[in-house]
């Protein structure tokens, strides 16, 4: 009797260790971090040698990281709709292996400038596989699982935030930037490698009407509109955008100008910050069954405007790296949050439109106040753009408090066994 109670509760509840399609993601999350963490270093390196530091090239670096998302982002997302996902994640990173070779290749015989195209090409290939992974994880976990998975997920993200610039930095200094593109197309084959395991796609929704792609976008959009939750999802991706883009390029002058340290120091934000994430991850992984998402994200954007806050008016350096860890603490509630109310919100036929159109409203409003952080800082006091930050954290919050005591009622897609 009672080993058939147990096996009762194991059917109903499978180690999600053991999921063969987690597994697959996970593996293929932690080559493809290594292959962009190092290609992201050792091109800013590179960059950074081969023009004494030009601010003009520099920039051009993250211009190709994030112009990809603005253009690609709801195209890619309609057409991770339309294919299935795990053909279009493994040629993703088959066609982002075959776009860094043919660098490298360029590199050696041809132009060092080609090597923008390495960060560019897989960064549009990310816009259709991105919202891929996110349709694998609707398809093949149950519900209670969704925020766990994404917790693991997210946790390894936080864990190559400390380690991903010590390899990066590392591989350049040691082999140069011609063996550093050579180990980040080979981090995306093995990445692709990785995804060949997961089960054969399936084809959803058969005997539905032929649309076309146009009017797949527009259905897209309307089915935002429609939806509260996603709506007010959207609101609160744009305040944190907005507050995020007002302090990303001003932590510098934190040190310099708020703390009077020199700049070496910024080095341990980044470090409490990263070091924050990973248990910050590893904490919503283990209470993940017992929060809901929408509150996860509430708590997380509350702790996260008293810490700015904080960092606004610090002029102690061990209260500035409290703050900052506590916000790295935080950094994983609001991302498993956001990305978990989007799964489980979201039909599986509209996941890749409407991560389509929430994640250029998060970078876009980031990019808006990054570009104007440093005429306003002439204007205006470090601290009272550390307070507008925070400001519009709390925004954020209030955005999702309506779906504070809401539970979720969207209909997954099939699970796979």
């Amino acid at each position: 009797m009672a080993n058939n109670t147990s096996e009762t509760l194991n059917n109903k509840e499978p180690n999600i260790f053991k999921n063969r399609v987690f597994q697959a993601i996970i593996f293929s999350g932690l080559f493809l971090q290594i292959g962009i963490w190092v290609r992201n270093f050792a091109v800013l390196l590179f960059v950074m040698e081969k023009t004494n530091g030009d601010a003009f090239a520099i920039s051009m670096i993250s211009v190709a990281e994030f112009a990809p998302i603005f253009i690609f982002s709801f195209i890619g997302g309609t057409f991770a709709d339309r294919w299935s996902p795990k053909k279009t994640m493994v040629w993703c990173d088959i066609l982002s292996a075959i776009s860094v070779f043919a660098v490298l290749t360029s590199l050696i015989f041809g132009s060092w400038k080609m090597v923008f195209f390495a960060t560019l090409i897989s960064a549009i290939l990310s816009q259709f596989s991105q919202p891929s992974g996110m349709k694998l994880f609707k398809m093949h976990l149950p519900e209670s699982q969704i925020q766990t998975g994404m917790s693991v997920y997210q946790t390894v993200f936080a864990v190559f935030m400390v380690l991903g610039p010590i390899l990066g930095t590392f591989a350049f200094q040691s082999f140069g930037i011609n063996t550093s593109i050579a180990i980040t197309g080979l981090a995306f084959l093995l990445s692709a490698g990785a995804l060949a395991f997961l089960p054969k796609d399936r084809k959803l929704n058969e005997g539905t009407a032929k649309t076309t792609l146009w009017q797949e976008m527009k259905s897209g959009v309307s089915y935002v509109l429609r939806k509260k939750e996603l709506s007010l999802l959207g609101l609160c991706f744009l305040a944190a955008g907005l507050g995020l883009g007002f302090i990303q390029p001003l932590s510098i002058f934190l040190v310099t100008e708020q703390l009077e340290l020199p700049k070496e120091n910024l080095q341990w934000l980044f470090m409490v910050n990263g070091f924050g994430m990973i248990l910050g991850g590893a904490g919503v992984m283990i209470f993940a069954k017992k929060v809901a998402p929408q509150r996860l994200l509430a708590f997380g954007m509350l702790v996260n405007a008293i810490g700015l806050a904080v960092m606004g008016l610090s002029t102690n350096l061990w209260i500035t790296l409290t703050a900052e860890f506590f916000n790295g603490l935080m950094l994983p509630c609001i991302q498993i949050g956001i990305n978990t109310l989007i799964l489980q919100r979201t039909e599986g036929e509209f996941i890749g439109r409407v991560n389509g159109i929430l994640s250029p409203l998060f970078t876009g409003s980031m990019v808006l106040t990054m570009s104007a952080a440093g005429v306003l800082k002439e204007q205006f006091s470090l601290v009272a753009i550390f307070e507008t930050a925070a400001f519009f954290f709390i925004l954020g919050m209030f955005f999702i408090l309506p779906l504070y005591n809401q539970k979720a009622e969207t209909k997954p897609l099939e699970v796979q066994s």
